[in-house]
């Protein structure tokens, strides 16, 4: 562990090496107003980021985040999210369907072929070997 300070905050804290840098505190707090524009979201179907940035008090930055890690999704057309490959609308995350297939498919690729086989000496009777006598 090491020691950080709150992005939020600024108090130091015992950060575990993974996620954002917040206190504890500081990310129950994300966590409820997350809960918040999540319920609000859903109440009101259709609703802009702009309005939604506004009645619940949370940046259109953290909503817009909150899109990008695929935890929220907006209407067709109101969050005007696109994928970060190719540039077409998404209704949340970060790629479309079909970069995250190509992705997948290239990483499979390249983890689902074998290693070449290692040479086996043993089984090489003519080369320099010990001998017994």
């Amino acid at each position: 562990m090491e020691v950080k300070a709150c992005r939020g905050c600024g108090r130091l804290f015992n950060y575990l090496g993974f996620g954002p840098a917040f206190c504890p505190e500081c990310k129950d707090s994300q966590e409820a107003k997350y809960q918040e524009v999540k319920e609000y979201v859903w109440e009101h179907k259709g609703v802009n980021i702009a309005t939604v940035s506004s009645e619940c008090d949370v940046s259109e930055n953290q909503i817009r985040e909150w899109i990008r890690e695929g935890r929220l999704e907006f209407a067709p057309g109101i969050a005007n999210n696109t994928c970060e490959k190719c540039g077409k609308t998404i209704l949340g995350g970060r790629f479309c369907d079909a970069c995250k297939k190509a992705m997948v498919d290239s990483l499979n690729s390249v983890y689902g072929s074998k290693a070449p086989a290692k040479e086996d000496n043993d089984t090489d009777h003519n080369g320099p070997r010990m001998r017994f006598i």
